[in-house]
């Protein structure tokens, strides 16, 4: 079973976190893991409207007395939390996804944990540091919709593969995926779905062009249908041999092939499933590494109306 050993939270102000903070301490428990509570004080808070230098002793002081109100307002917020674990809880100032992918990269952590932003100017669900944290953030990223729920019942891992260009790196992003939704089904004692979007390589080209019969199109679509489903199965019975014959029996997960752009029928297929958390990859082919991700997955996320975990 996929563990965590070190997690991190980041605060978010303008959620609910009661339901988010217990969700992270059942994992760390569940993960017997270190939990940190990290709060991101905007600059702007500690020298907006007074003109300050930064450094200074009026600038030091004002900024050591916002970061003790705000550690106080973390310590009261986790209090009921301490009987089960201890946590750990830092204060910074700056930008909120620069500063925790800092903390990522100096303390290893290998799961952030994030509320929503839940940005009341758009129906989107993700906000702006959210969307960074998936862009950038150099581990697994779990953002969470308030209110959260205790036990998920439906989880989706969704994979991707290129029949025509496999890539080695597809293989393992597929299985960190496959793993970590599986860990949390099992544990949740949630119904597991997998889910591939295909589309028939070059299909509309060939329709437009007409150079093919509509009988020779069927069958083509048909044969590549096939190669999609085979490919899919074959991901699924290693993921067998990667948690065990009796976990995989137990979870019996279904196995779903929508025909289309991922971002056309992936979104719609989590709302028919009534998904709690979509597990996928931000990984892809095009792109500039470590700056975006890819077109699909970010449409997706864009979409989603449940918590992710990327």
């Amino acid at each position: 079973m996929k563990r965590f050993k070190n997690i991190l939270y980041v605060n978010e102000p303008t959620a609910d976190q009661e339901s988010t903070i217990a969700r992270a301490v059942s994992l760390a428990v569940n993960n017997q893991a270190d939990l940190t509570i990290v709060d991101v004080i905007p600059t702007q808070v500690v020298t907006a409207g007074f003109g300050l230098p930064p450094g200074g002793p009026v600038s030091n002081d004002l900024r050591a007395g916002v970061e003790s109100d705000h550690r106080k307002a973390m310590e009261s917020m986790v209090q009921s939390f301490k009987e089960h674990l201890q946590i750990r809880l830092e204060v910074f100032v700056g930008k909120t996804y620069l500063e925790a992918i800092r903390a990522v990269l100096k303390n290893g952590y290998d799961l952030l944990i994030k509320p929503a932003e839940n940005p009341t100017w758009t129906n989107r669900l993700f906000g702006s540091d959210d969307l960074h944290l998936l862009r950038k953030c150099p581990c697994p990223v779990w953002l969470m919709k308030p209110p959260e729920k205790s036990n998920y019942s439906c989880i989706i891992a969704a994979v991707d593969f290129d029949l025509l260009v496999p890539l080695p790196s597809e293989d393992d992003l597929n299985r960190e995926i496959l793993e970590l939704a599986s860990s949390l089904a099992l544990s949740d004692f949630a119904s597991l779905h997998i889910v591939h979007a295909w589309e028939a390589f070059s299909e509309k080209t060939m329709l437009s062009r007409g150079n093919m019969s509509p009988k020779g199109l069927t069958n083509y679509v048909a044969r590549d249908n096939e190669r999609h489903r085979n490919e899919l199965y074959r991901l699924a019975e290693k993921l067998r041999g990667w948690i065990g014959k009796e976990a995989y029996d137990y979870l019996s997960p279904g196995i779903h092939l929508p025909e289309g752009p991922a971002k056309k029928v992936i979104v719609p297929l989590t709302t028919e499933l009534g998904a709690d958390l979509v597990v996928m990859g931000t990984v892809a082919r095009t792109g500039i590494s470590g700056l975006i991700i890819g077109n699909t997955a970010e449409s997706i996320i864009d979409q989603l109306t449940c918590s992710v975990l990327a």
